[in-house]
This record gives structure tokens, sequence and C-alpha cells, in this order.
């Protein structure tokens, strides 16, 4: 199987179909609900046991990395039965969470080994978040028919541990756990180490979480059932539903680009101007990309560009809260900790650059123009401030792989 690229998510159901051909005995594939415009949700099983083991792949549209993750797990336990039984655990991949919005973020399909940071963002989508499909509303709100799919899953297996794989564009690697598992930590970094990915000393995610450093991030305890987002923005989540069940959920977080600097564990001398330049950058390009679309976002955009208008729209209008939401933490007096935010800043509106000028592609041609200048200037200049390197893709899923893996090991008591 080629590890070289992302899978499409056309390609998923199509490789997914081989497998179970090539190893009928040990791996099955069912369709388990479907998204909000009728696209099939996709579990793909390995094995028979009491016990169960649940990966979450594709839940952001713009990660396709885990739905490659997940196809490479599945193939080896066809090639390699054995370990399911080492493990005492039947294994269930969803393939791709959010296969409407993974449609959308067409053009994420890097060829090694040298991808372009400017294409690839030419094809950018996430949603907003109230869109993104592991976010449960508060009630008495509806959920998506992609989290209701999720949360009927996650009760009728009760798995042991729910491992939701995700990928960002650059930085280093992390993981996310709502309860602490000895030694999967250790484990975790040591894989990362082996295959030569950086791990970020200081994640932005997780604001309300206890930090393990390096790139560990534990639930704390009597951690309510929200999850909340640096810019503020909370909801419930499909990763605290199962708790119910005693499950684990652990969320893996792999760099398509790495940033050495995330590790960096030397002091910072001057940590006050340090923050001060980190809202300079944001906030300041956030009003560069006001100027330039004043209120073209809220004229005519065809329906099917729609969600990109308002996933654009509402990153720029957290900006200033993600902003306030950084000064209020207790400042990191480390680089690592300044790098990892710097890499946000500049994230953010490269962000909505990339999706505002897709929205307005076919309505407004100057504007784009001017849109995807700043994409190619921003890519530059975020290539030249944290000498980005390109992971390879079996990298990017060995990291996945082999966490799954380790912490199923240890939480199972197997010797898989």
């Amino acid at each position: 199987m080629r590890t070289s690229l992302y899978p499409a998510v056309d390609e998923l159901e199509r490789r997914a179909r081989a497998l179970v051909r090539a190893a009928p005995g040990v791996l099955r594939l069912d369709q388990v609900g479907r998204s909000r415009a009728g696209r099939p949700l996709w579990l793909l099983s390995a094995g028979h046991a009491d016990r169960h083991i649940l990966a979450v792949a594709g839940a952001h549209a713009n990660e396709p990395v885990g739905g490659a993750s997940a196809l490479r797990l599945a193939a080896l336990f066809a090639g390699r039965p054995e370990l399911l039984e080492r493990l005492g655990c039947a294994w269930h991949f969803l393939l791709c969470l959010d296969p409407d919005g993974a449609h959308l973020a067409h053009g994420w399909q890097p060829e090694e080994p040298e991808p372009s940071l400017t294409e690839c963002h030419r094809g950018f989508y996430r949603p907003a978040f109230a869109r993104q499909p592991e976010s449960l509303p508060m009630p008495p709100g509806e959920p998506l028919p992609e989290s209701a799919t999720l949360v009927r899953v996650l009760d009728e297996l009760r798995p042991l541990a729910q491992f939701t794989l995700h990928g960002i564009e650059f930085g280093g690697a992390f993981v996310m756990m709502t309860r602490e598992v000895p030694g999967a930590a250790d484990a975790f970094r040591e894989t990362a180490a082996h295959l030569r990915i950086p791990v970020d000393r200081d994640p932005v995610d997780g604001p309300d979480w206890r930090l393990d450093p390096p790139g560990v991030l534990v639930l704390p305890d009597g951690h309510g059932a929200g999850e909340r987002d640096p810019s503020g923005f909370v909801a419930e989540s499909t990763w605290f539903h199962p708790r119910r069940h005693g499950t684990l959920t652990t969320l893996i977080e792999t760099p398509a680009w790495a940033v050495p600097s995330v590790s960096d564990a030397r002091p910072v001398t001057d940590p006050d101007r340090a923050a001060a330049r980190l809202g300079e950058v944001l906030l300041g390009r956030s009003r560069e990309l006001a100027a330039v679309l004043g209120t073209r976002l809220d004229g005519a955009v065809p329906e099917d560009l729609a969600p990109l208008r308002d996933a654009a729209r509402e990153l720029l209008e957290v900006a200033p809260s993600i902003v306030e939401s950084w000064a209020a933490e207790e400042p990191g007096l480390f680089r690592g900790h300044f790098a990892t935010r710097g890499i946000s800043a500049r994230r953010i509106p490269l962000r909505v650059a990339a999706m505002a000028s897709r929205a307005l592609a076919r309505t407004d041609p100057r504007t784009v123009e001017i849109l995807d200048d700043l994409v190619r200037e921003w890519s530059q200049e975020l290539e030249k401030t944290y000498d980005l390197r390109w992971v390879p893709v079996a990298a990017q899923t060995g990291l996945h792989v082999r966490t799954m893996l380790n912490t199923a090991r240890l939480l199972a008591g197997g010797d898989g």
C-alpha cells in the first residue's frame, strides 16, 4: 500500500474493500451512517473479541493523514492477525468522520519529497467550529448526523480506547489523553524521537488540560463534558462521551511539516516582548485581511462555497479572543512556548486568506488575486521563519500507528 500520498476520501472505501477481499476472515467493512450530504460513513473492523478499540479518522476536513493511518494499521492486522490475538481486542476504524468536509478540502495531496505549502493551501478548508463533528452541541441542540453516528458506535462498542487521529499542517506532535496510562507518554515520545518528529513542548490546544511536558496533555480530574477552544468556543465533545463506559480517549496529533523550535526548552530573555509580538502578528494580519475583504464575504457566495465563507469569517472574528486567551495564560518562559503560538498566529490568517479566496473565486477575481498573493507571501514567510521540514507520510502514519499499538498494549495488558 502506498504511503507517500494521503488517500482522497473517495479512495478510502476502495482501499478498504481491497483489504477485505485479501483478508476476508480478518477484516470486514460496514456502513454505519450517512453524512449531512448523504455520503456513507464506513467502519472497517479487524478481528473478533469481547473487548473493542475504535480509531476515528478524518474528524477535521484538513487532516487526511488519519485515513492513511487507519488503512495502514488495518493492513498490518490483515497480514499479521496474531497481533490482534495478542492484544485481545477487536479493532474498528471509522475511515472518515467528515466526508463532506473532506470533499471540500480538495487539493491537499502533496507529492514527496518537496511538497509546496502554498499549493497545499490552495484547496484548504476547515469547517466552522459548530460544523466539526467531534463537537456536540450543548443541550437542547441536535448533533450533526456524523456526530450522532459516532456516539451510537461508541455506545454500541463501549471500547476500551478511542483513538482520534489528527494532523496539523506544521508544528510538532502531541497527544491528549482523558486519563493517564502509565508508560504511554514515554512510549509516545520515544516513537516521535525515532521518527525524527519534534514534540511540541506546550501545545496551544487543551487550555484547560494538565500539561505533562513535553507534548502530553492529560484531562484533569473533575473535568466536565465541555471542551474549550483557545478562541473561547465551548461545546460538548465526542472525546468525553464514552467516559461513562470507562473508555480512554487519546487524540494523536502529527505534523505534515515539522518545526524543530517547538521543542526548544531554552529560556526566553524577554517573554513580555515575545508575547506582545504574537498579538501584533495575528491582529495585524487580521486587520490586513479585514481591509482587503471589507463586506465582500457578506455578498452573494454560491451555496456550495458557503462553508468556506462561514469558516473564514468565524476565524477572522475570533482572532482577538485568541490573543486575549494567550495573554491570560501562564506565560511559558522557554522558546518552544512562543514558537508554537507564533505558528498559530501565522496559521490563522493564512487559513482565512485561503478559504476566503476559494469562497470568492467565482464572483470577485480581483480580491481573489490579492488573497492568493497573501497566501503565497505568508506561506513563504512561515517556511523561512520556522525552517519547515516535510515529514514523510510514512512517518506521520507511523506515529499514529505505533502510539495506538503501544497505548493499547499498556491498557489491555497484551504483548502485541
